[in-house]
C-alpha cells in the first residue's frame, strides 16, 4: 500500500495580513525606544550593527510594497515551500542593500513610518492571488506574506538578543513562521519515521525509515517555537540546543543535526 500523501498546509490570508502588519508595528515601537548605545551594538549577523539590522527589518515589508508597484509577472515560479531553500543565493545582495539603507536613512522613525504607510495602503486593495516578482521567484501575494512572517519573527528575535530589547512577537506571526519552517524540514527530509513536535503550533513527520502508525512514535523530537526557529535559521546549532536542554530527542532517527539549518 503506498504511503499516504501529505496535505499541503494552508494559511488564512486575512490573518496573515493582520499578523504581518501587527509584527511590523511591534518592531516599529520597539526600535523607537532603542538608545544610540543599543543601536551601535553589533547585531551578531556578519558585520551588521543593530542600527543596520533595524533598517533591514523594514525591507521585509517594503519588498511587498515595491513588488506591488511593479508590473505583475506572467506566471508563478515559486511555491511557498520552495522559498526557504531559495533565499541563500541572495544573501550578498541583501547585505549590501541593508548597509546602504541604514546609511541613507539615519532617521529610523521616519523610515518605519514611511514603510508602514506604504504597505498598509497597498494591502488595502491588492488581491491575494496577485503575483509578485520577488527576488527568489514569482509568488502569489498570499504566499509571499507568509514568508514575511519568517523574516519579521526571525529578525525581531535577532534584534531582541543583540540590543537587549523586549519586542513582542505576534502570536499569529510566530505560528506561521514556526509552521513554514517545520514543513520545510519535512520537504528536505521526507518520510514518516520521526515526529517533530513544536507545541503549540506544529507537528510534522519526516526522515526515511519505518512508518509509524499508532501509539507513541519511536523517534520523537520536541522543542519550543523560538528554539526551533533558531535551529532552522542557523542561529543556534543542534548540539548546543541539546546540551542546553532546549530540545528533547529520543530514538535512533531523532538526530536532526545533519539536516539543520534549513535557511542560512
Amino acid at each position: 500500500m503506498p504511503p499516504a500523501r501529505k496535505r499541503t498546509r494552508t494559511y488564512d490570508p486575512a490573518k496573515i495580513r493582520v499578523a504581518v502588519l501587527a509584527q511590523f508595528g511591534n518592531v516599529r515601537q520597539g526600535v523607537h525606544i532603542l538608545t544610540e548605545e543599543q543601536l551601535a551594538r553589533p547585531a551578531r549577523l556578519g558585520d551588521w550593527s543593530v542600527r543596520e539590522l533595524a533598517a533591514h527589518l523594514t525591507m521585509a515589508v517594503e519588498t511587498v510594497s515595491r513588488n506591488l508597484d511593479r508590473p505583475e509577472p506572467g506566471a508563478k515560479e515559486l511555491a511557498l515551500l520552495d522559498w526557504p531553500f531559495a533565499t541563500a543565493a541572495r544573501a550578498g545582495d541583501i547585505a549590501e542593500g541593508t548597509r546602504e539603507l541604514a546609511r541613507d536613512n539615519p532617521d529610523l522613525d521616519a523610515l518605519y513610518a514611511r514603510v508602514e504607510q506604504r504597505i498598509t495602503e497597498r494591502l488595502a486593495t491588492a488581491p491575494d492571488d496577485r503575483l509578485l516578482a520577488a527576488g527568489t521567484g514569482a509568488m502569489t501575494l498570499a504566499d509571499y506574506l507568509v514568508t514575511r512572517t519568517v523574516e519579521l519573527v526571525v529578525h525581531t528575535d535577532d534584534l531582541n538578543r543583540a540590543a537587549g530589547a523586549d519586542i513582542p512577537l505576534d502570536r499569529q506571526a510566530l505560528a506561521a513562521c514556526t509552521r513554514l519552517l517545520a514543513d520545510a524540514l519535512a520537504v528536505k527530509a521526507p518520510g514518516a519515521s520521526t515526529e517533530v513536535r513544536i507545541p503549540p503550533y506544529a507537528v510534522v513527520q519526516c526522515v526515511e525509515g519505518p512508518r509509524h502508525t499508532r501509539g507513541t512514535p519511536p523517534n520523537v523530537v520536541e522543542t519550543d517555537p523560538l528554539t526551533w526557529i533558531r535551529l532552522a535559521t542557523g542561529r543556534t546549532d543542534w548540539k548546543t540546543a541539546l546540551d542546553d536542554a532546549k530540545v528533547s530527542a529520543s530514538g535512533e532517527r531523532a538526530d536532526l543535526g545533519g539536516l539543520l539549518p534549513l535557511m542560512g
